[in-house]
């Protein structure tokens, strides 16, 4: 009767590592999502004091990291020039993206933003490794 039992015991622990396992490799498989804002600051002191910091804020909070970016931190190599701010952002997945987005994100540069600068924000998955 005690080996049944450890057979049975060791069946289910490995029945949960392997569902454990299954989870993780799914979460895994959705690649990261990199948000690129290019922005036209018109008046840099009323963007940087009303917008930037929630903004900045916002975006930690929903799992965004800033990689890249900056006023005038572009290079120009081929057609158009950039606009004088370009930004990276990184989330967990297109998911993530998509939640923020419908958490608000975008209402805040349609409202407050708009007063002090233009935007072209757009998502792009990351290449599976």
């Amino acid at each position: 009767m005690k080996g049944i039992f450890k057979i049975a015991t060791a069946v289910t622990f490995g029945l949960l590592v392997g569902g454990g396992a299954v989870q993780v490799l799914h979460a895994q498989s959705k690649p990261p999502t990199f948000v690129v804002a290019e922005i036209a600051v018109r008046d840099q002191k009323g963007y940087e004091e009303n917008f930037l910091k929630p903004t900045l804020k916002d975006i930690a909070d929903h799992g965004g990291k800033f990689l890249a970016g900056g006023y005038d931190k572009t290079l120009s190599i081929l057609g158009t020039p950039p606009p004088n701010r370009v930004v990276i952002l990184e989330f967990a997945n297109m998911d993530t993206v998509k939640k923020w987005q419908d958490e608000g994100a975008m209402d805040m540069e349609n409202t407050i933003g708009s007063k002090y600068a233009s935007f072209r924000i757009y998502a792009v998955e990351g290449a599976p490794h």
